[in-house]
């Protein structure tokens, strides 16, 4: 499938089709930024969340987890800074009532022989620059200009001068005249707590959740027997008010996070441990099926870094829209601690006894977006091919987090003891991993069924197996090479594949 477009929409209708993720609200229309994970889709997501749980808290000796509330104390987010400066930049089009960030709508002047005869504007994408070329050339056809044109050189709308607002054409019409300035807008999700509906009810679904780590720093040093360094472990649910929610599951405006904050001495080698878990999150994705070809750095220019950051890199992954963020790695210093200590009056330093030394220790914070692990995921999975001339979809997820580890096939359904001795496997399977039963159809067309969404192996009960006792056949979904077990060889398999 070479168009990348094409691959999205395949992807979505197969989220939808088989399960995997419904637009939220469905049967009233959808509500634009959120999603729901059907029973395919939650197998999957819990599947990424336990593999990241398992490898980064489970198997290492200096994280803990935690699961703080969503709506924490509002003077939480005055402290973080998010109440005065989690914003993104705003831009309306008064004639189409659309609503664009500043950031991610590109602008240029049209240039003919040294004399300006209009501006272009297009929505940032892979193809914004060609987009922009060829409506500059339109434009030069339209008003007959004779010359050569010049480079069109594009630039985002937080740049455009005040006396340009007016000249700019909308992306929505292809008119100037109808976009604004751009004005700060506030990501943060309000709510009340309580009876009261007023100011001092008001309260904030969490944008990141992150500062519930740091928040419990103390009580996590106070029970926890943690040890310098150490990170505290996060799953959770974030909310931001997207302005422009795109690209399906990848930029919603509620989503789930997995996120440590390591703390780290301050004299240590922050820049050190920052390319460490860097190549730790990189490895990560490789052991779950996302391969290294499609991941690349993107060190943040440092004049561009946040005013508490070190220094950032983002892990970019190649989806169909184009290269963009899938993992952040911030040394985020010690902004964090202190400011909530000195907005709360409370302590939040470490005592390092070999020092004799208290100190407000500093943070590597590796935060990645679940959702887009899962899309990474299916993007990277998603192949069709043919097999005896008929065309198949099939993800090729690995056993680690596929949704079903297996599914168990009597060949026909009309034969008992075909049907009793799969049944029979499919209960002992059962027990240690999420498998499938499918007696229903021809044995290729359930072969089909489950490639499509990911399972890694059938498993059939023929006659041989009944007649011969010659064991069953376990199909590859990748390769299609059938290979017979005896049923304990089978669980062995299985286990291996999946906990391997």
């Amino acid at each position: 499938m070479a168009d990348p477009t094409d691959k999205m929409e395949s992807i979505i209708n197969l989220c939808k089709r088989r399960g995997f993720v419904f637009p939220s609200s469905d049967i009233y229309g959808g509500f634009n930024g959120f999603f729901d994970y059907g029973p395919l889709g939650v197998e999957l997501k819990n599947n990424i969340k336990q593999a990241w749980w398992q490898d980064f808290v489970h198997r290492r000796d200096d994280i803990v987890g935690l699961d703080s509330s969503i709506i924490h104390h509002p003077t939480t987010w005055k402290a973080s800074g998010h109440i005065d400066n989690f914003t993104d930049p705003l831009v309306d089009c008064k004639e189409s009532k659309m609503r664009y960030r500043a950031d991610q709508l590109f602008f240029a002047p049209v240039r003919v022989a040294g004399e300006t005869i209009g501006y272009v504007a297009v929505l940032e994408d892979d193809g914004m620059q060609a987009k922009a070329e060829e409506m500059a050339s339109d434009l030069k056809r339209k008003l007959a200009k004779q010359g050569t044109l010049e480079p069109v050189v594009l630039k985002d709308y937080t740049e455009a001068k005040p006396e340009e607002h007016a000249l700019i054409p909308s992306p929505a019409t292809g008119k100037p005249g109808s976009l604004t300035p751009p004005r700060s807008f506030n990501m943060m999700f309000q709510t009340h707590v309580g009876a009261m509906q007023d100011a001092s009810a008001t309260a904030y679904l969490r944008p990141e959740t992150a500062q519930g780590i740091f928040i419990n720093f103390k009580n996590v040093v106070d029970t926890g027997r943690v040890k310098l360094p150490f990170g505290i472990a996060q799953i959770g649910k974030a909310f931001r008010n997207e302005i422009n929610p795109r690209n399906f599951i990848f930029r919603s405006r509620e989503f789930e996070q997995m996120e440590i904050e390591y703390f780290i001495s301050p004299a240590s080698d922050w820049a050190a441990a920052h390319k460490d878990w860097i190549e730790g999150c990189l490895a990560w994705f490789e052991s779950i099926g996302i391969p290294r070809a499609k991941l690349s750095l993107y060190p943040h220019p440092t004049e561009k870094l946040a005013h508490y950051s070190k220094g950032t890199t983002d892990i970019m992954f190649e989806f169909p829209f184009g290269v963009q963020e899938l993992q952040g790695v911030a040394a985020r210093g010690d902004f964090d601690l202190t400011q909530h200590s000195n907005v709360s009056g409370q302590k939040l330093d470490w005592f390092d006894e070999a020092a004799k030394a208290r100190y407000i220790p500093h943070v590597i914070e590796p935060s990645v977006g679940v959702d887009r692990v899962f899309l990474a995921l299916l993007t990277t999975a998603y192949h069709e091919d043919e097999v005896e001339g008929e065309k198949r979809t099939v993800l090729r997820l690995p056993a680690r987090v596929a949704p079903f580890k297996a599914a168990i096939f009597p060949l026909v359904k009309n034969k008992p003891e075909l049907v009793e001795r799969a049944e029979a496997l499919y209960r002992r399977l059962k027990q240690r991993h999420n498998v499938f039963y499918d007696a229903a159809g021809a044995i290729g067309r359930r072969y089909r069924r489950q490639d499509e969404i990911g399972t890694p192996y059938g498993i059939t009960i023929d006659f041989e197996t009944i007649e011969k006792g010659a064991g069953v056949t376990v199909r590859d979904r990748d390769t299609l090479a059938q290979v017979r077990m005896t049923e304990d060889e089978v669980v062995r398999f299985l286990d291996d594949k999946v906990n391997g």
